[in-house]
């Protein structure tokens, strides 16, 4: 008996060390980043991983059309405010989101999803997102904009002015804008 908690042991701890080993060796492909956007007491934030392009066809082919996408690498993208926000005609409470999207050749649905801190996909769902659909707050679409300029790097960004913030979302040759109004009590 003794010997098989030892073997056990043995066994949890590869298994955990084999688990952040791969994490950081995948982290080095896709970086993490961060987009900050302060704007008074209103903080956004979103934190992502940075994917690249390489020899890839992303949109469409690496990055299918009509399917839920974790919208990056590695963990799901988490969308923090400290602000309700309207988006379209619908109000984001303030709080912690995971953003999923929908790519499509035209528009794009942006999904934020209340569960936080998962792994952007599913290992035993085949690879795709790991995404409770329940857990879904709001879905907006928005038009996809084909760019002259190409993004190697797959990149978020926070622009803002005036209570008004624009959630921007880069890669490959494809630009999506969310606009977002800050709600004032």
């Amino acid at each position: 008996m003794k010997k098989l908690v030892i073997i056990l042991g043995i066994l949890i701890a590869v298994i955990v060390i084999s688990m952040v080993a791969l994490r950081q060796y995948t982290k080095s492909f896709s970086p993490e980043d961060t987009a900050t956007i302060d704007m008074g007491e209103v903080s956004v934030t979103v934190h992502y991983c940075r994917p690249l392009v390489g020899d890839r066809e992303i949109f469409g082919e690496l990055v299918p059309y009509g399917e839920v996408w974790r919208t990056g690498a590695n963990e799901a993208t988490v969308f923090r405010s400290t602000s309700d926000l309207q988006i379209g005609e619908n109000i984001l409470p303030a709080g912690e989101y995971s953003v999923f999207t929908v790519p499509g050749p035209e528009n794009w649905d942006v999904i934020f999803n209340s569960e936080t801190g998962q792994w952007g996909i599913s290992v035993i769902n085949g690879g795709k997102a790991n995404r409770k659909e329940k857990n879904d707050i709001l879905t907006t679409t928005v038009p996809a904009i084909t760019t002259d300029e190409f993004f190697e790097q797959f990149t978020i960004s926070l622009e803002g002015m005036s209570g008004e913030i624009d959630l921007i979302i880069m890669w490959e040759n494809t630009m999506v804008v969310v606009p977002m109004n800050i709600v004032t009590p």
